[in-house]
């Protein structure tokens, strides 16, 4: 729970530093691409492994971020491992992409289903969601395949979840059953 506010925090001086130096688009790139490198299992243990020094990992850094991120992002990295903080930076990635989107009145939303969508379909979904009043301005649309839902779908928006999985569905139906207040048990 602290390393979630710690991180909070660095989010929002990160975004307050983007909007005072018309930089924050340039972050937004920078935090994007730090988080789909952490999706690498070998960068997410170095990050988050406390046996290597920070000096190695501010030189690994250097060599995946430093043609691709912005100089204050680098400088940031930098700081961020000089105070051993390093173990944060996915926590600080996930803050900084939920405060972007409050930030730009977009709402991420994240949609499970049990086999592919095509481009029409998501964006119908996408409609009937920018209708609700429990979206922003804007959409943004995480799509994931789960063939254990069998058909329909799952959306997650915050802390808000819409199941209507096939799956979910014949689970309500089996508890019926096992709790059928109905029948006498002998």
């Amino acid at each position: 729970m602290a390393g979630e506010r710690v991180a909070a925090r660095y989010a929002k001086s990160l975004i307050d530093l983007g909007v005072e130096k018309n930089s924050l688009e340039d972050f937004h790139k920078d935090i994007s691409l730090l988080k789909e490198a952490l999706k690498n299992r070998d960068l997410y243990l170095l990050v988050k492994s406390p046996i290597i020094k920070a000096g190695k990992k501010i030189a690994i850094f250097k060599e995946i971020f430093g043609g691709q991120s912005s100089e204050a992002m680098m400088t940031f990295y930098n700081i961020v491992m000089k105070k051993g903080r390093e173990t944060i930076l996915p926590e600080v990635a996930d803050a900084f992409m939920m405060q972007y989107q409050k930030l730009k009145h977009v709402t991420g939303v994240r949609l499970t289903t049990a086999t592919p969508l095509n481009e029409t379909a998501l964006n119908e979904i996408k409609a009937a969601l920018l209708k609700s009043t429990e979206t922003d301005e804007a959409v943004e649309i995480e799509t994931k395949v789960n063939p254990d839902l069998i058909g329909g779908f799952v959306i997650e928006m915050g802390d808000k979840l819409y199941d209507a999985s096939v799956a979910y569905k014949l689970d309500q139906i089996k508890r019926n059953f096992t709790d059928n207040k109905y029948i006498k048990s002998y």
